[in-house]
């Protein structure tokens, strides 16, 4: 009796054998639909849990990996219609009031996704009708300006161009026509160019010298509270938001004075070198009485030789393989970096 047989039957591990090479993928894509790590793995639960109860249905027209594909996308479409979102939370460091925002964000709900999980994902080739770079449809970049898509627009977006269906299974997949699919797609890439910045420059490439030699300038700025050592590797029009808090900092000088702020409070943090979304990423530890505990994680964004953009995610996300607390006293934090801090935090106010 072969694999499928056999699930029919009732047999969890053959059903297990047949959906595990997908699992991967069909992760990835629930989180570029849902912009939310969480919200993914509860989507791909459901997908998982519908394929096997209605393995019955699946004829064979298509492919398994389109069929589950199929499931997949209507749920993400489902929980999306609900509204389900992780609010947006309010600054709530007690005694500090931040510097005036440049803007909100929308996207609050946005969660970084480990680069760890993505070598599964990536591996799969794409089809013929995909457009972009399996590294760019990850990057949070992109991830967030799906996020602002009609649902039904972006599905058909990652179906067509980042996964690379064909209208016609788009079309089988979302119960519509292929006219509508098209219509669809000509109206989410129009949204998609409108929202999704251009870089001027192209990022360091992965793992090489001129990415860790940005991240470790970074790291040491930050840990040290050396603004202008900061300041210095950012681009002109750096952006800076911090998910689930809607604070948005858009240019040098407004980034400066929030992170000349954060230093004048004292609040000092130690930073341990990750990957996320494609992208160099930095999980924050923050001291307490019995050593250092997870505080949440940088993601940078880089161009050329510097940092274009700066997502600080307040909370840990599982996935990451980093620790959850470090033993040991955190280094001591220099009174002169505070105290040229302060003195920054009241140049950039002026």
């Amino acid at each position: 009796m072969d694999l499928m047989s056999r699930a029919r039957a009732g047999d969890g591990e053959a059903f297990r054998a047949l959906t595990e090479p997908h699992r991967r993928e069909l992760q990835v894509h629930c989180y570029r639909m849902l912009g939310s790590f969480q919200d993914a793995e509860d989507a791909l639960q459901d997908t998982m849990l519908a394929a096997w109860r209605g393995l019955d249905r699946f004829d064979g027209r298509a492919t398994l990996r389109t069929w589950l594909y199929r499931i997949a996308t209507n749920r993400c479409l489902d929980a999306l219609r609900s509204a389900r979102r992780r609010p947006a939370r309010q600054w709530d460091v007690p005694g500090t009031e931040p510097p005036e925002p440049t803007g909100l964000g929308e996207i609050h709900w946005l969660e970084p996704y480990p680069d760890a999980l993505l070598d599964d994902a990536f591996g799969v080739p794409l089809g013929p009708e995909a457009r972009y770079e399996q590294t760019e449809s990850i990057s949070l970049a992109f991830v967030t300006a799906l996020q602002v898509l009609p649902p039904r627009q972006l599905a058909v977006l990652i179906l067509r161009d980042v996964l690379g269906f064909r209208a016609h299974e788009v079309a089988q997949m979302l119960d519509t026509t292929v006219e509508s699919v098209k219509s669809a797609l000509k109206r989410a890439r129009a949204g998609m160019r409108r929202r999704l910045p251009v870089p001027r420059e192209q990022p360091p490439a992965r793992d090489s010298a001129a990415e860790e030699e940005i991240v470790a300038k970074f790291v040491s700025a930050y840990e040290s509270a050396d603004i202008d050592a900061l300041v210095a590797l950012f681009t002109d029009d750096v952006f800076m938001s911090m998910p689930p808090i809607p604070l948005e900092y858009r240019g040098r000088d407004s980034v400066a004075r929030f992170c000349a702020f954060l230093f004048a409070s004292g609040r000092r943090s130690e930073l341990a070198p990750t990957r996320a979304n494609g992208q160099p990423a930095l999980e924050v530890y923050r001291p307490t009485p019995a050593g250092r505990r997870g505080a949440g994680l940088f993601v940078l964004t880089l161009a050329g030789g510097r940092i274009s953009a700066l997502t600080r995610f307040d909370e840990t996300v599982l996935g990451f393989g980093l620790p959850q607390s470090l033993p040991g006293a955190p280094a001591p934090a220099s009174a002169t970096g505070a105290e040229d801090s302060t003195q920054e935090v009241a140049r950039c106010g002026r």
